[in-house]
């Protein structure tokens, strides 16, 4: 900064690139982007100011780093997101009068509001809606703040019935001003910032769906209305996600689950999945793949119970936060009398279904001494978990109540965690490369606000996962305060045929479980240490991942997971017994085949295979049996192929080859 600038208490604005720019009063964004040029100035909507955003006309007082957010600003979405649902709002109130507005947040991909309104809105209503939008977004109406007095703010929005309203302002503190911002005569609460104005939302938006939301998502209070919209800053935007979800819509697990008859789901087994023998026979192949790529990584697999006494889950820590998601159930007792076991008599005596594996793994490791020389002990589970997911939160085979994790968890000396956490990231990057997916992004979940452990051990630990990335030379995000409870995390954030994001595989590094539960180890020294934990899933769920499977390949799933590999269709009956020898011959190479003999049209039966997404159909009539021959047909091609009998048994074999065996 010059002498000059500091002896006038020059506010010192410093852009992104480094520059610094001077002014000698209060400067507003909109000024900033001015001084340096007409077309930033055009194009600005508003001003990022330490980290923080702010609206345009805000004044900035003291020295401050900014950068203006422009259409194409990474922020900028979010921004246009919220003012679509503000626009949103105020269409609502002019069609249809008296009804109140509640809250309005952004979320993925778009934004809702939660309206309060005797009738329903109906389709035609959301049309009507949308029109009155495009009408306001054309007023160009500017959004402008002003600053309430509370109780006035209270008084005023009672007056004219936002009931609502009146109960968020009176959740504020005493004596804190309301910010209001108004387009036009319509006004509500928010805290901000707004693009400039309603013409700045543009025409990208479209309203989606309604749906029923209780008050604060409290099943006490009163039903509102909910109405979903998404908006992106130009129609090709809109126009690719309307299209991506037409393309999830023809995708849907659930949907082809049943055309390939692979599971079911019935009320009778809330958030549980039946497994046809074609779907089990998909989760068998991930089992035997990820356990055999657990066995080339150095884990021992292990079988804990299902049932365990709620005085482990206390001293785990989990009783106190998980209690309400964990299914319970008094503890019985045994009985010498006929009438059978009672109930314990003892209060709070309860046993539970384990919502995770890892207290019982640790009950393993402490049986016995464990030397220093022992670590790293790795420890792996298909472990069936139950978890008391709400209802409305189950989703087919992706959110589910009973789920199987390829669970495992690592026992180590703090100096093999950057070791160990390498050694995981290989075998993550490993497995998805082999399931298709490449396109991986890596957050590290950092200390959550209510956590266990010292700031000491949370810096310890989150060094270490860093650490491991960066020798790896793995670009990674922070996400701030998402960590779990017990230490920071590894996110693996994974993009699908479609563009869709997934988190399925996560790897946590807990310094506070082990000594809750009292595990220790031997060290070089003679004293007992407690050992580290690394709490580590690849696929996460078996259910979560075969769904995000079945949906990425559209139930075209790799050959060598496919639930039917190849099915033998004949043209006439003439080819029967040939049929049956290739059938035989399939089968004995260890394919799963199938066969269709019936007395139907060769064309209904390759469209009913090809609706079971069955990806090699093969064709057999008389002309085929007299050349022992086979016409192939492929899943999503026109041409077919036409092999001799071992060539057919050689080429399927080799493309049901599982790909680990490909490795060797």
């Amino acid at each position: 900064m010059s002498q000059q600038a500091q002896e006038k208490k020059m506010i010192v604005i410093t852009l992104p690139d480094g520059k610094k720019l001077e002014f000698d009063k209060p400067v507003t964004g909109l000024e900033i982007a001015e001084s340096i040029g007409a077309g930033l100035a055009k194009a600005a909507l508003a001003v990022m100011r330490d980290g923080q955003m702010i609206d345009l006309s805000r004044e900035i007082t003291a020295d401050a780093a900014i950068a203006i957010v422009t259409r194409d600003s990474e922020e900028a979405l979010e921004l246009i997101r919220h003012d679509t649902a503000h626009v949103m709002a105020e269409a609502v109130q002019e069609l249809f009068p008296g009804t109140q507005v509640t809250i309005g947040p952004c979320i993925e991909n778009g934004f809702f509001y939660d309206f309060a309104r005797d009738e329903p809105f109906s389709s035609e209503d959301l049309a009507a809606i949308e029109k009155k939008m495009r009408q306001i977004i054309e007023r160009n109406e500017p959004f402008i703040r002003e600053v309430w007095d509370r109780d006035e703010a209270i008084k005023h929005f009672e007056g004219i019935g936002e009931k609502y309203k009146a109960e968020i302002i009176r959740d504020l503190p005493a004596g804190e001003d309301v910010s209001i911002y108004r387009q036009g005569e319509w006004y509500d609460l928010c805290r901000g910032p707004h693009l400039p104005s309603t013409k700045h939302v543009g025409q990208a938006f479209k309203l989606m769906s309604v749906a029923g939301a209780y008050w604060r998502g409290d099943s006490n209070n009163a039903m509102l209305q909910r109405i979903y919209g998404t908006s992106w800053r130009n129609e090709k935007e809109l126009k690719a996600y309307l299209t991506m979800l037409e393309e999830a819509e023809k995708r849907d697990h659930r949907k082809l689950g049943r055309e390939m008859d692979l599971f079911h789901l019935q009320e009778e087994a809330m958030g549980s999945v039946f497994w046809h023998p074609k779907g089990y026979a998909i989760w068998k192949e991930l089992e035997k793949y990820i356990r055999a790529r657990q066995d080339e990584f150095g884990y021992d697999e292990v079988k804990t119970p299902q049932l365990l006494d709620s005085k482990l889950w206390e001293q785990s820590g989990h009783w106190s936060k998980f209690r309400e998601n964990m299914f319970v159930v008094p503890d019985v007792v045994p009985n010498t009398e006929e009438d059978g076991p009672i109930f314990s008599e003892e209060p709070e005596k309860f046993m539970a279904l384990k919502p995770m594996n890892c207290p019982a793994h640790i009950q393993i490791f402490k049986q016995g001494i464990k030397s220093y020389r022992d670590l790293p002990i790795r420890m792996s589970e298909f472990g069936c978990c139950h978890r008391n997911e709400a209802h409305g939160a189950l989703h087919g085979i992706m959110r589910v109540r009973q789920m199987t994790q390829d669970d495992a968890h690592i026992f180590c000396r703090e100096d093999q965690i950057t070791d160990e956490s390498r050694k995981f990231c290989e075998m993550f990057f490993k497995t998805y490369k082999d399931f298709g997916f490449e396109e991986i992004s890596v957050k590290i979940a950092t200390r959550p606000e209510v956590r266990a452990g010292s700031d000491e051990t949370w810096d310890k630990a989150e060094g270490y996962l860093k650490d491991a990335l960066d020798e790896l030379s793995i670009a990674y995000e922070i996400v701030e305060g998402e960590g779990a409870f017990y230490g920071p995390k590894y996110e693996f954030h994974l993009k699908d045929a479609i563009g869709r994001s997934w988190q399925c595989g996560t790897m946590q590094l807990d310094f506070v479980m082990p000594e809750r539960l009292d595990a220790n180890y031997i060290g070089q020294d003679g004293e007992k240490h407690h050992p580290v934990m690394i709490h580590r899933a690849v696929f996460g769920t078996f259910e979560r991942f075969l769904g995000l499977l079945i949906e990425s390949y559209a139930g075209k799933l790799p050959q060598w997971l496919a639930p039917v590999q190849a099915v033998i269709t004949t043209i006439t009956s003439d080819a029967d017994d040939y049929a049956q020898e290739l059938y035989a011959a399939l089968k004995a190479a260890g394919l799963r085949v199938e066969i269709d003999l019936r007395n139907e049209k060769i064309n209904r039966k390759i469209r009913e295979h090809s609706l079971a997404k069955v990806q090699r159909i093969l064709v057999v009539g008389a002309r085929e049996a007299e050349e022992r021959k086979t016409a192939i047909r492929s899943l999503g091609e026109e041409k077919q192929q036409i092999l001799s009998f071992d060539e057919t048994v050689a080429l399927l074999k080799a493309e049901a080859s599982p790909p680990l065996e490909k490795d060797v």
